[in-house]
């Protein structure tokens, strides 16, 4: 196992989401990395510990208009031929189930996820999520299960909000790396979204992110640490 976990982002914001605070805490070399602004992710190798394809606002299966998909594509190949420790958030989760050959897309419902929303572990996936959780969403997009994939958990209103394919590949349609600070900045940048339907309002999102985000923090950080473990 190594040390570097190469983090594929999609955006400019600050890079103080709790990936990167727990990979810095643990010793990891945080190797971040933007193909929308011409960045390469070269190839998989034995200093490479894991990825994380983050979230952002690309429809996955755009590759025509945004040419850098497909470069994040050959990686996410290249790291399931490596058996490489893989997460993807929301954007990235829908990118995995793609590149796995499931449909990823805008749903017919009209249900808009922005705020902390319950969901709930399959049966079955008890060591996954020990019981419910209220997590941090911001989404309108999701996917279909991919072939060979286990759901892990699910809410009335997406049935796909975490999946597993094999042992070490993991997709989140939810944001349990975004903190406090992270949100806020959200609720002011997103404004435009409050008022569609399933979106809870701004008084509702602080009331539960008070509530529920120290759960859904220590959650996370347990789950890195059994997708990642230490540095080498």
């Amino acid at each position: 196992m190594g040390k570097r976990v190469l983090l594929v982002r999609h955006g400019n914001e600050p890079a103080d989401d709790r990936i990167v605070t727990w990979l810095g805490r643990e010793g990891f070399e945080i190797d971040s990395r933007k193909p929308f602004d011409g960045d390469l992710l070269g190839e998989p190798d034995e200093d490479l510990a894991g990825t994380v394809i983050y979230g952002g606002n690309f429809n996955v299966y755009e590759t025509g208009k945004h040419p850098f998909l497909n470069e994040e594509y050959r990686w996410i190949g290249a790291c399931l031929d490596a058996d490489i420790p893989m997460l993807g958030i929301c954007q990235g989760a829908q990118q995995i189930a793609y590149h796995l050959g499931a449909w990823a897309g805008a749903p017919e419902s009209e249900c808009f996820e922005f705020g902390y929303y319950r969901i709930d572990p399959e049966p079955s996936e008890s060591g996954f999520m020990p019981g419910p959780l209220w997590v941090t969403q911001a989404h309108y997009h999701t996917f279909d299960l991919p072939v060979g994939a286990t759901r892990l958990a699910s809410n009335d209103n997406y049935a796909n909000q975490a999946f597993r394919y094999g042992d070490k590949v993991f997709g989140f349609q939810f944001h349990p790396e975004v903190t406090v600070a992270g949100f806020q900045r959200w609720q002011e940048a997103k404004w435009g979204v409050y008022g569609r339907p399933g979106v809870q309002n701004r008084e509702e999102q602080t009331r539960l992110m008070k509530q529920h985000d120290p759960a859904q923090a220590a959650w996370f950080h347990g789950f890195l640490g059994r997708l990642f473990g230490r540095a080498a």
